[in-house]
């Protein structure tokens, strides 16, 4: 997903708004907020009580709703690992190589910059706390991206292994999972998204102690699928008539819930509330409750369409953001931009975004924005298939139109779909031949963007190595190898 490549961030316009965010720092005191970020894995928008779940049982992130400047039309990729690597880089996914979540596709460019690189440089302790998936071999671990502190399990999912470096420690489980902190892998006690909050907590008020702003990145696994849970969140949805499954991934939101009342109820205990941007997001579109309910969307995780991409985003920051919808059209691209302005950061000479910074919208609502193309393609073609997979589930979205191809074939005004938005959301009429002009511009643009794109693929022919780093580094420090049960 990106924005208009026309239409690039460089350092010269991107230092020029940054007037705003001094403005509200000093408004604050002498120190930029501190920023606490929620990234949950797997969990739709319509996925939240607020937000017209009738079954899900969200108290506190109906609370933080009510309190947040809120995106209603924010987007980000359609799975985790591109979703992950355009909210770091405020640029698409294919720029930095991320294709895929796997077969090395899932590894995110050395030569990309983060925006925890950019908070770092500008004094700000950085810390992650759950899931990374940009590459499990040593290099590209946060700690080489901007962390200071790191807190993970590996691969896309605790427990999972795929060919190549996409792995996590051997026999890793939900419960007591093995969780790789500061490069020593240490055996935790508990539930895998109580573990990563109750390790970003003791982080966090260690840093309230402190007079250096702190970054905190808080990205659980769950609600993904293997769908695990404490047992008394699965009992909440029993007798609602829901499968065993969607029991769990409903106890698996609620726990997430939880959790997230916790953080907001200490953020308050130690004072640090007033001065923290608080961020809730998830990285795709729905997946375990979509059939109870999706918003009226077309699609889920994994397509181009709206159910694929659309997320919900709250931002909170004491009483300097007002809370409220704000409807214009806004992707993870923009999270970058924001962050430093936020923070009052400056980015590398000649760093070109693709994003935009949202605080204008964060201060004003109906703050000027400028219509802009936002370009989503779901990748995961065959290994080798990338030229031929231009046109292979992808999209584009303005703030009125959506333009959709489905399928491989290429998009001519016969091929491609298009849906009004603002007439009709669930994307379910198709106005193509009504609007050749629309599709023929937004063709053009799209043409324009995927020659652009094409040559950044740089894992495609990615050769993987014998051993999976993470299995290599885990057999290391605790013995054993590959046929070998790892000790309990």
């Amino acid at each position: 997903m990106t924005l208009s490549p026309h239409r690039p961030l460089n350092r010269r316009s991107f230092l020029a708004t940054l007037s705003a965010a001094g403005a509200i720092a000093g408004a604050q005191g002498s120190r930029p907020p501190n920023i606490v970020f929620v990234l949950t894995d797997d969990q739709g928008y319509g996925d939240i009580a607020r937000l017209g779940n009738p079954v899900v049982k969200t108290p506190n992130l109906d609370h933080l709703h009510d309190q947040s400047a809120r995106f209603t039309d924010f987007h980000v990729s359609p799975t985790c690992a591109p979703t992950r690597t355009a909210l770091l880089t405020g640029r698409h996914e294919f720029r930095s190589g991320v294709t895929h979540t796997i077969l090395e596709r899932e590894r995110m460019s050395l030569s990309a910059t983060t925006f925890a690189q950019v908070l770092k440089s500008a004094g700000y302790a950085t810390g992650i706390f759950g899931k990374w998936h940009l590459g499990d071999d040593e290099p590209y671990q946060p700690g080489q991206r901007g962390f200071d502190e790191v807190f993970i399990h590996g691969c896309g999912g605790i427990g999972q292994d795929y060919p190549g470096t996409c792995s996590d420690a051997p026999g890793n489980t939900y419960f007591n999972p093995t969780i790789r902190h500061n490069g020593v892998f240490e055996r935790t006690q508990g539930y895998c998204t109580d573990v990563f909050f109750a390790e970003a907590l003791q982080w966090i008020e260690a840093r309230s102690r402190s007079t250096t702003p702190f970054f905190s990145y808080i990205t659980t696994n769950a609600p993904h699928a293997p769908l695990m849970c404490p047992e008394e969140y699965q009992r909440m949805y029993k007798g609602k008539g829901l499968p065993e499954e969607t029991e769990k991934y409903f106890g698996m939101v609620t726990n997430i819930d939880d959790n997230v009342g916790k953080l907001m109820s200490r953020l308050v205990d130690w004072g640090l509330d007033r001065n923290t941007v608080l961020i809730f997001m998830t990285d795709n579109g729905g997946t375990g409750g979509v059939r109870v309910f999706n918003a009226g969307m077309r699609g889920a995780k994994g397509t181009p369409y709206q159910g694929g991409t659309r997320v919900p985003a709250f931002f909170r920051w004491g009483d300097k953001f007002q809370p409220g919808d704000r409807r214009q059209l806004t992707a993870h691209i923009d999270i970058f931009p924001t962050l430093a302005e936020l923070a009052g950061a400056r980015i590398p000479e000649g760093l070109q975004l693709d994003g935009r910074s949202l605080v204008p919208l964060l201060k004003d609502a109906r703050a000027p924005w400028e219509d802009r193309i936002v370009f989503t393609h779901v990748g995961r073609w065959n290994t080798g298939e990338a030229a031929a997979a231009k046109y292979l589930r992808c999209s584009m979205r303005t703030a009125r139109y959506s333009m959709v191809s489905s399928g491989g074939n290429r998009g001519t005004a016969n091929k491609w779909e298009l849906y009004d938005i603002q007439a009709d959301p669930g994307e379910k009429t198709n106005i193509a031949e009504k609007h050749p002009d629309v599709v023929s511009r937004l063709d053009a643009a799209y043409d324009r963007w995927w020659d652009e794109i094409l040559p950044k693929l740089e894992n495609e022919n990615a050769v993987p190595p014998a051993v999976a780093p993470y299995k290599a580094l885990y057999w290391k420090q605790y013995g054993g190898g590959p046929g070998v049960l790892p000790r309990q």
